[in-house]
């Protein structure tokens, strides 16, 4: 046993029991180093992941790769989910040296932290020589790897260096990014590039609210087209819903079989948003799945959401979810077998290894024939029994604050346009829980793990994404302690955060420093922190009527506009929220003292409210709601009342005058 054993991160764990003498990420480690005058290993992955799992096994479980690492390093193993500020900055040294980047992350660097080489998965004969060369060089050409290490972080540094051109995010450059992205589309495929291909869902969210502000057909057709490919694709589990992290091929056939809490979080609303603004039913299905796999697969028992589910299952890629024709009339028998083969595309020959597939919706089922779907959910259901006496990929536990809180925004919409009580129940309760564990003293931490906060501190995307969370639930409650949590989460973030230009760094001014001060403002595999942290301000500004988070919010989207102009789908997020802004964004609330089920104003808010809108429904000044204040019943009914950008409409009892009003753009 190592000094992992006491750690929270899932990850650390998988390696507490190596022969490598592994130190957790901490200045320990680095004083350690120079004591032993030696260089620091710096080893970072996630749980989830496929390689760093093969390179634990064929290196770090080995005894004599163990023994080169320990005799000639501190070697620091670093759950990049856990720190990603120390996952950010050695990334971008990576990806300096080498061109590219990707985990298990291989850092070399200096006792005081200076990267000097890096690189990412190496084979066992590989690393060997890798760590015999670099402990050579250590003790031969100190000085030449010195300097080299400057270097590194002087182009690093120089990377993030924080300024340059800032503009309004305009509806002319949302404009210009929905036709870029549009002129960048797979038109066979859906999606955007070709493989390994991700889900685009920040792009996909603002396409979907592009359309809602201009009726652009175009931008629906690529929403439209994208999310049916993936529906019907490997990468969705067609059996137990939820999606895998990427599709190894273009055409969203075969997965990356880890699923991930913040892909399915954002999948979550943009199937949700598609089922709303069109009734497509294949979309209301995959979002009723999606939000059941969230809360049934990665719910923990404290409340919260789990991380990711395994790529691996015992070791091996798909082994849960592959199946052969053989294995299919053996779970159903032989016409069933068949008929789930023609169904999910399973053929002899196979689309995975050995002969395998991975179940898709290759033949489309008639809803609408009770016979036809009525024998389809059956087959489904007794496939997935069958599946669950299989292996099944472990699961990493630990709960991380701004996944949790992507993932309670999908629920909150997903209640908001179903109506269905256990999404918003399932929300409020990770929201109490990242209340309760995770705010500590007004700050942000980032992970707990069994209901046990860690010491890692949250991070800009933390606050940006539990702040939204917050305004959510506070929508949908109507309790007001959710919006003072937000507002105070908002100023903290203000205060510790910004870079004196109207953008944000992603670590504190008080958080422990790093060779480099990350500040990353490109969306990636989830929102950046800037996007985070603007689409709470914009939130938080309509539901409290304080101007001065939506001018923070403007000045944030001011910086990035050029890679909105220039770089759309690498800053979906930050446009969707540059949607919402220039949409008002709508405050809708109907003030009434009746049972809002079945009531047609409620109704049509949820279905037309505008991007960004936020909808309150209650009684007439409930205490601790800003926009129920002073919004009385006219002639004892039901009453809307609708303002955009601080303007607000006459209040109304009829239907039709509110859908005249939320028409206008």
């Amino acid at each position: 046993m190592n000094r992992l054993g006491d750690a929270t991160s899932p990850y650390l764990l998988q390696h507490a029991d190596n022969p490598v003498d592994w130190w957790p990420w901490g200045s320990a480690a680095f004083e350690e180093a120079r004591r032993r005058d030696v260089p620091v290993l710096i080893s970072v992955g996630y749980a989830a992941c496929h390689w760093c799992h093969v390179m634990a096994h064929e290196s770090f479980e080995d005894a004599g790769v163990a023994k080169l690492m320990n005799d000639s390093f501190v070697s620091v193993k670093v759950d990049r989910e856990e720190r990603p500020d120390v996952d950010a900055v050695y990334m971008t040294a990576t990806q300096a040296m080498t061109g590219q980047g990707g985990w298990p992350m291989t850092v070399f660097a200096a006792p005081d932290g200076t990267p000097f080489f890096c690189g990412t998965y190496f084979p066992k004969a590989n690393f060997s020589r890798l760590l015999e060369s670099v402990t050579k060089a250590w003790h031969e050409q100190r000085d030449e790897v010195l300097r080299q290490g400057a270097a590194v972080v002087e182009a690093i540094g120089g990377a993030q260096a924080l300024g340059g051109i800032s503009a309004p995010l305009t509806a002319e450059v949302l404009d210009g990014a929905a036709a870029k992205l549009a002129s960048e589309y797979d038109g066979e495929n859906g999606g955007f590039g070709g493989a390994p291909k991700f889900p685009p869902q920040m792009n996909l969210l603002f396409l979907l609210r592009h359309f809602q502000r201009t009726g652009n057909a175009r931008s629906l057709e690529v929403v439209r087209h994208t999310s049916e490919a993936m529906a019907r694709g490997g990468i969705y589990d067609q059996l137990a819903g939820g999606f895998a992290r990427y599709s190894v091929d273009a055409r969203w056939i075969v997965p990356h079989f880890e699923k991930m809490l913040y892909d399915n979080g954002l999948l979550l609303r943009v199937y949700t948003h598609l089922w709303r603004l069109t009734g497509d039913p294949l979309a209301r299905r995959v979002a009723d799945e999606t939000a059941q796999f969230i809360m049934r697969d990665l719910g923990t028992p404290e409340g919260g959401f789990a991380s990711s589910l395994d790529a691996d299952t015992d070791g091996v890629e798909g082994l849960t979810y592959a199946w052969t024709p053989g294995q299919l009339v053996d779970a159903l028998g032989d016409d069933d077998g068949a008929y789930a083969a023609g169904i999910f595309g399973v053929t002899a020959a196979g689309t995975f290894e050995k002969g395998a597939s991975v179940l898709r919706l290759a033949r489309d089922i008639d809803d609408a024939n009770p016979p036809v779907a009525d024998r389809w959910a059956e087959v489904r259901r007794r496939l997935l029994a069958a599946r669950d006496q299989r292996p099944q990929p472990a699961r990493d536990d630990k709960v991380v604050a701004s996944w949790n809180g992507m993932a309670i925004v999908g629920l909150v919409e997903h209640y908001f346009a179903t109506g269905g009580a256990e999404s918003l129940d399932a929300a409020v309760r990770a929201a109490t829980l990242l209340a309760e564990r995770h705010v500590v003293d007004g700050r942000l931490r980032r992970v707990s793990r069994d209901g046990v906060v860690g010491d890692p501190p949250g991070v800009l995307d933390d606050y940006g994404a539990v702040a939204e969370a917050f305004c959510a639930v506070h929508q949908a409650t109507l309790d007001g302690k959710w919006l003072e949590l937000a507002g105070g989460l908002l100023d903290a973030a203000l205060a510790h955060f910004p870079t004196g230009n109207g953008g944000y760094y992603d670590t504190a001014d008080d958080a422990e420093r790093l060779v480099t001060r990350p500040a990353d403002p490109t969306d990636n595999a989830t929102p950046s922190g800037l996007s985070a942290l603007a689409a709470a301000l914009v939130s938080y500004t309509a539901l409290s009527g304080e101007t001065r988070y939506r001018e923070a919010a403007e000045a944030a989207l001011g910086t990035v506009a050029p890679i909105v102009s220039k770089y759309p789908r690498f800053s979906g997020y930050a446009a969707a929220t540059g949607e919402a802004l220039l949409s008002g964004p709508y405050e809708i609330v109907i003030a009434t003292r009746d049972d809002p089920t079945g009531d047609p104003l409620v109704a049509t808010a949820y279905e037309l409210a505008p991007p960004g809108a936020v909808v309150l429904v209650g009684a007439p000044d409930a205490p601790g709601v800003p926009l129920l204040a002073d919004r009385p019943l006219v002639d004892g009914a039901p009453t809307a009342y609708v303002c955009r950008g601080f303007v607000c409409d006459r209040p109304t009892t009829a239907v039709a005058d509110l859908t005249a009003q939320l028409a206008r753009r």
